[in-house]
């Protein structure tokens, strides 16, 4: 996922700090809650990751809003003259258990001072929840306090090194995508913008939906050798191409490639169980606790890299060490829903997917009453690949459909963009490259709601995309 595809012009108007305010140096002693800076100083221009053309000042921070938090967070900051006097948070991904330096760099980039967070815990692995057995406080670091905590410690700072940001935003995908909707939602009025991609806010259903589909799937044993044929029959029922470019009129029965009766099996054709296992990740699934139903995928990217053979094959695109689980359903389950690392999410009964629904309150972001954020003016850009395998797309507009129906006024502030042939949160056969932050930028600065925006990719490949 890329924040936008071109740098932000040079900015003409520069704010200059106080003569009261902190130098970068500074700031390693400024008074925090429940937070303490842990070091700060200037990086150069010549060491800056992706190699912005200014020096920057970076602040390492820990929280510890509760005895059993452990948040480290980080604040980077334009130099004066390359600040553009707007301040970004971005979100994180999976379980989280790093500061996502990568979005925080494609920020800084642009001028904004920027910051991110861990989630409350340390793990280089995103899809490893082993830190939450006996840490409930952690399990809400990650559900939404650590991201508000971000919020009030980077603008705490920035206050003691400068002037106040005139504008604020909040862009995230997946997990991300689930923080910018629970901000939204928890906290109105911390952010002018929030784009919120691929968002994971039905965090128990995602999990019950990934378990069930390990089981299918684990059970009809789909080869990773006939994602191929199956792509091919999609694409072909869908119009043909390298994408389907209209997925809402695509219709397509996997049934046409059903083996034939006393015909040898082949790469080319589907036995009958396989064809249930797929028929069921198209169609969706009903989580036993709930009766919600959780979204199938739609047809076109089965075999595409970094598609169905990571995230449905895969085991939900983890990797773990030898004899911890793997995956985030498996982690789930074992670790937030069990405690017990020997379980595997093959094992799941229904009385799992009702003691995981406990923790909904803490780690979904399912409210679609966002008045207040409405009320303070706050701009919600969505947006989602047609063809995630992580996430399906119908999530989205779920969501979508759910805030206009219980929010007064919801064209005014909510746009939510379908990516045709997008993977999760980027990649694919489509073009799907779009300026994202710079579109809410724009409307936030301007009041003009974005319409058809265009989406690029290679070979000077474009295509338009419409707001539903």
């Amino acid at each position: 996922m890329r924040l936008a595809l071109i740098a932000v012009a040079s900015v003409t108007a520069m704010l200059a700090a106080p003569a009261a305010a902190l130098d970068c140096a500074g700031l390693a002693g400024v008074p925090l809650r429940d937070a303490a800076v842990t070091a700060s100083g200037i990086v150069a221009t010549a060491t800056t990751p992706a190699n912005p053309k200014f020096d920057f000042c970076s602040v390492k921070i820990t929280a510890r809003p509760t005895a059993g938090s452990d948040i480290r967070l980080e604040l980077w900051i334009p130099e004066a003259k390359a600040w553009n006097g707007k301040f970004l948070q971005v979100g994180n991904g999976g379980f989280a258990g790093t500061i996502p330096y990568r979005l925080m760099a494609l920020g800084l980039a642009q001028g904004y001072a920027v910051a991110g967070t861990d989630n409350g815990h340390q793990s280089p692995d995103a899809t490893d929840a082993s830190w939450a057995p006996g840490h409930p406080e952690k399990l809400v670091d990650f559900g939404w306090r650590a991201v508000k905590v971000t919020t009030d410690t980077a603008r705490a700072v920035l206050a003691a090194y400068g002037p106040t940001p005139r504008k604020s935003y909040f862009f995230g995908c997946s997990d991300g995508g689930r923080e910018a909707l629970m901000t939204a939602q928890r906290f109105p009025d911390d952010f002018d913008g929030i784009i919120a991609g691929a968002a994971a806010y039905d965090w128990t259903g995602l999990q019950a939906a990934a378990a069930l589909y390990q089981q299918r799937i684990g059970v009809a044993a789909v080869p990773a050798a006939k994602l191929p044929a199956i792509q091919a029959a999609a694409l072909r029922a869908c119009g043909g191409g390298t994408f389907v470019r209209s997925p809402d009129s695509c219709r397509f029965d996997p049934g046409v490639l059903a083996c034939k009766r006393k015909a040898k099996a082949t790469n080319q054709c589907l036995t009958g169980g396989e064809l249930t296992a797929v028929r069921s990740v198209y169609a969706g699934l009903t989580n036993p606790a709930t009766g919600r139903h959780l979204p199938g995928l739609r047809p076109g990217a089965e075999a595409q890299p970094g598609s169905w053979n990571d995230w449905l094959l895969g085991r939900n695109n983890g990797s773990s060490a030898a004899g911890r689980p793997a995956g985030f359903a498996d982690n789930w389950f074992a670790y937030v829903v069990r405690a017990d690392p020997t379980f595997r999410a093959t094992n799941v009964t229904r009385d799992d997917f009702v003691a995981s629904e406990r923790f909904a309150a803490t780690v979904n972001a399912t409210d679609p009453d966002l008045t207040r954020y409405r009320q303070r003016g706050g701009k919600l850009l969505m947006y989602h690949g047609w063809n995630d395998p992580a996430i399906a797309p119908d999530y989205s507009i779920a969501y979508a459909r759910a805030v206009a129906g219980r929010t007064a006024g919801a064209p005014q502030f909510l746009r939510l963009y379908m990516v045709p042939g997008m993977l999760h949160c980027g990649g694919g056969a489509s073009p799907n490259q779009v300026d994202w932050l710079g579109t809410l930028d724009g409307w936030v600065e301007r009041g003009s709601a974005p319409g058809t925006i265009t989406a690029t990719g290679a070979g000077n490949a474009s295509q338009d995309l419409n707001p539903r």
